[in-house]
This record gives C-alpha cells, sequence and structure tokens, in this order.
C-alpha cells in the first residue's frame, strides 16, 4: 500500500468546488529546482508515514461531510500500488482529484479508465525542449505529450498548469507550452514563491510581477477556454 508522508484535513484550494482532504505520497522522479516539498522528494524515508488505519479512521470520522480526496505528492503516479489507494477512496464514495507531472502516462490511463479518477491536474514544466533542465532529470517528452492527449480526451475536469518561475520560463516558451496543450479547457499560471525551495538559491529569486504574470497570460490565452491565474 501507498505510504501517506503528509494529510490537510481541510484542503479547499487544492480541489475547487469540493469539500476535500489532501493526501502526499512520497517520492518523485523529478527534481525541479522550485519545488516545495524537497524533503518529500528527496528524502520521504526520513518523514513519518501516517498509518492507514489512522487515516481510514479519519475518512469514517468525516464521511456525512467529506466530498473527495486531492492525492498529491511527490508524484502519486510514482508508487504502483497508487491504484489499490484510490479504490479504498471510491469504495467510500470520494471523488478523487490526482495531481500529476505526466511522466507515467500508461498508468494514469488506466487508473482513468478503472474509473478511479474525477479530476485531474497536471504541471507542465517547461516546453519540451527544456525538460530535462527545468526538471533536472532526464525525461521521455513522448510520455509528457502522451499524459496531455490522454488528459485532454478522458472527459473528466482537468488543468493543466505550470508555475512561473523566473529564468526557467518565458512569453516564448509560455506559447510553445500553448502550442503543445493547445484546445485545452482549462490552464493554470501559478505565481513562484520563493519560500522553502529544493535548490536553496532560488529563495532569492523575485516572482514576476503583476504585469509579467499578465504578459504571459496574453501570450497564451488564444489556445484556451480559460486562463487562470494563482497567486502564491
Amino acid at each position: 500500500m501507498v505510504e501517506i508522508k503528509g494529510l490537510e484535513k481541510f484542503s479547499p484550494r487544492d480541489y475547487p468546488g469540493v469539500l476535500s482532504a489532501t493526501v502526499f505520497l512520497g517520492s518523485c522522479n523529478f527534481r525541479c529546482s522550485y519545488c516545495h516539498n524537497a524533503k518529500l522528494v528527496l528524502n520521504p524515508e526520513q518523514i513519518p508515514s501516517f498509518p492507514m488505519a489512522y487515516f481510514l479512521d479519519f475518512l469514517d470520522s468525516r464521511k456525512d461531510w467529506l466530498e473527495g480526496i486531492c492525492v498529491s505528492g511527490g508524484e502519486p503516479l510514482f508508487d504502483k500500488a497508487v491504484g489499490d489507494f484510490l479504490s479504498i477512496l471510491k469504495q467510500r464514495k470520494l471523488q478523487v482529484k490526482l495531481d500529476t507531472n505526466g511522466s507515467y502516462p500508461s498508468r494514469l490511463e488506466e487508473l482513468i479508465a478503472k474509473g478511479l479518477i474525477d479530476s485531474i491536474a497536471m504541471d507542465v514544466k517547461a516546453p519540451l525542449s527544456r525538460y530535462a533542465e527545468v526538471t533536472r532529470t532526464a525525461v521521455d517528452t513522448d510520455k509528457i505529450q502522451g499524459s496531455i492527449g490522454i488528459i485532454k480526451n478522458s472527459g473528466l475536469d482537468y488543468v493543466f498548469r505550470i508555475t512561473a518561475v523566473p529564468g526557467l520560463i518565458d512569453e516564448e516558451g509560455m506559447k510553445e507550452i500553448g502550442r503543445m496543450c493547445e484546445g485545452a479547457k482549462v490552464f493554470q499560471i501559478q505565481q513562484f514563491s520563493p519560500v522553502n525551495t529544493l535548490d536553496p538559491a532560488l529563495e532569492k529569486r523575485k516572482p514576476f510581477k503583476r504585469e509579467e504574470i499578465r504578459t504571459l497570460v496574453r501570450s497564451v490565452e488564444k489556445y484556451f477556454s480559460e486562463v487562470r491565474v494563482e497567486e502564491a
């Protein structure tokens, strides 16, 4: 079974429109410099896991009002047992939102086919040409593109999103991402927060100014039905 490394018992921002909690699973195959979950990504074994019995008791104690669970990380699909975990949630009639980096398209497609996911947020890290640089790992970009296609054709609620980090994304890069995800319903630009980053050097980097974010929004508006901005 998966190891739950964090539990936010009420998380209104993570699953909009659904009374939900968020669970954080350990480990990730990416090493994005701006990640705020450094210990979870780099040293998950150093974080105590929540006993599954405790988590199930938590769910049962809130069965009269809890509507859904956001499954985040780390990268939830990194763990092959994630399907068993999602099945437990669906058995309790909970809606499931999955946060993913899109690097496991086969596993994603299987879970969708089994009806274990209701909503997806995929973090698009960079234009394909800069994926290895931004994630600081060897990335099969065909898998990234595969996940984008699977999500767009899934019939589920979904959002593609990017964390806008100065130096890692610019207007031209954003246009490349727009073309990569073109036709998607929702694209979300998230403001970078220079706090507790995996690479401490980024804590000195200033986020984009409001007008610069507006410029990034304008650069991709034509590719999507809706472009949102989420402040840090």
